[in-house]
């Protein structure tokens, strides 16, 4: 069971890049119009190739921890086929505006990676944007209809504190008993260098400046190379594709959606600085735009104003003058601030963090903190232009230890949900097979399944 467990969890990460995978695999470049037919499921069809690839980046996702045959593969495979048969069957909704979302977010991921668009549909064998985007939603819909269908079979289950309990002891008794590791809480104090009024006036001066040259015939793409503060304008120029439900800034769609083809804005602010814009092309709903992002600068002497500021709030802290929550009312400009400092891990949405999976800079600041020690005030600079200095405070840690059903009990919760959800699904998928078109090519006939996928009599 839990090595069948583990390729669901490989399964669910890896459904996006079976056509994108992160390790380089050229999916559809790769994709051969004669290729044998491992298993129909309803209208749904596996490949052979599918259980290659798939297999492949499972192996290769989990640095060769996970090692499965082409059945298992399969088998993983046949269920994911049989969701997202029977989600069409159940009169599952899928919103377009859900796809597109999708898809935008898989373009724009890979355009930041490569470069520009071109670079995309060039490496994965496309005739142009369009045909990604085609493929792309055929992919996206499918996995849409897959989680909603899984969420709409399991919607209802819930474990009671009793079914954990055993859950538990059976875990115990089997010496299965999870190791958690060592987690860290934290809580921050942040202040910001904010940039004078005069200097925000001379960026937006210049940048009018460089719109009126553009408008007399200066390359807007030139001007971007030599003044953005865009990361990613040495690789596209400072261009993008946007649509209306594209993961870019409010006022980054707007104004693309305002201006005609050629036509360059006025000075515009987002969180990220102040922009000008040009319109290049409109293709139905999307838009080709180039911007120019110039950000306000700080002066030296303001941020060491500011690092002084953090030290002597610190010092004040550590001499009890006031507390860190105080502290935070009464200086930290950061979101967090109404939370009390806390940080919450953008990975799982809670306040915990794994030390074994921190990014290495941010563990190389707090792994030696003791609960109630603070760090030294540092520099950041946040992707927006932000300039501050930030000191933080260790509000608990836990080591790494063997599950205890008092200490864990929310993740002990959580363990035998899932697996009950696990067997939701498991006893659905069996009553689904019965009623459902299922044919497995003859390469893959001799396999044996956890499921009676081939319908024997007496199983």
């Amino acid at each position: 069971m839990q090595h069948r467990t583990t390729i669901s969890k490989y399964i669910k990460l890896l459904v996006f890049t079976l056509f994108f995978g992160f390790t380089g695999l050229q999916v559809f470049a790769q994709k051969v119009k004669i290729d044998g037919v491992a298993v129909v499921i309803g209208k749904n069809i596996v490949l052979d190739s599918d259980i290659a690839k798939f297999k492949q980046e499972v192996e290769l996702r989990s640095e060769g921890k996970v090692k499965i045959t082409d059945c298992e593969m399969l088998e993983e495979l046949m269920q994911q086929k049989l969701m997202a048969h029977h989600a069409i069957i159940d009169s599952v909704v899928v919103a377009d505006s859900e796809i597109t979302s999708r898809v935008d977010r898989s373009i724009q991921y890979f355009t930041q990676q490569y470069g520009s668009i071109e670079k995309v549909v060039k490496a994965y064998g496309f005739n142009d944007l369009e045909d990604l985007k085609k493929e792309l939603t055929t992919v996206q819909t499918e996995n849409v209809l897959i989680e909603k269908e899984q969420q709409k079979v399991t919607e209802k289950v819930d474990v009671t504190p009793e079914e954990v309990r055993l859950y538990y002891v059976g875990l115990k008794e089997k010496g299965e008993l999870p190791q958690f590791p060592a987690e860290i809480e934290l809580a921050q104090i942040v202040l910001k260098a904010i940039p004078t009024e005069e200097e925000k006036e001379r960026i937006i001066a210049k940048l009018t400046e460089i719109k009126n040259q553009i408008e007399e015939g200066s390359s807007f793409k030139m001007k971007a190379i030599i003044n953005s503060d865009d990361p990613g304008v040495t690789n596209n120029g400072g261009q993008y594709t946007v649509t209306k439900e594209s993961a870019f800034i409010k006022e980054f769609k707007e104004m693309a959606f305002t201006l005609d083809v050629g036509q360059v804005s006025k000075p515009f602010k987002s969180q990220f600085g102040y922009h000008i814009m040009q319109l290049h092309e409109i293709k139905g709903n999307t838009r080709v735009a180039s911007h120019i992002l110039m950000q306000p600068e700080v002066p030296e002497e303001k941020l060491k104003e500011i690092k002084a500021k953090a030290e002597k709030i610190i010092l004040d802290i550590r001499e009890n003058k006031l507390t860190f929550d105080e502290a935070v009312i009464k200086y930290s400009d950061d979101d967090t601030k109404s939370n009390g400092g806390l940080i919450v891990n953008p990975s799982t949405g809670e306040s915990k963090f794994d030390l074994t999976r921190m990014d290495p800079t941010f563990y190389a600041r707090v792994s030696d903190l003791k609960k109630g020690e603070m760090t030294d005030p540092f520099y950041e600079e946040e992707r927006s232009g932000d300039k501050m200095f930030k000191f933080i405070l260790m509000k608990g840690r836990t080591d790494a230890h063997i599950a205890d059903i008092i200490e864990d009990y929310v993740k002990i919760q959580q363990l035998a949900l899932q697996k009950k959800k696990e067997e939701t699904i498991t006893k659905w998928s069996k009553e689904k097979i019965k009623d459902t078109y299922i044919k497995i090519g003859k390469v893959h006939a001799n396999c044996t399944f956890d499921k009676n996928w081939k319908k024997e009599v007496g199983r």
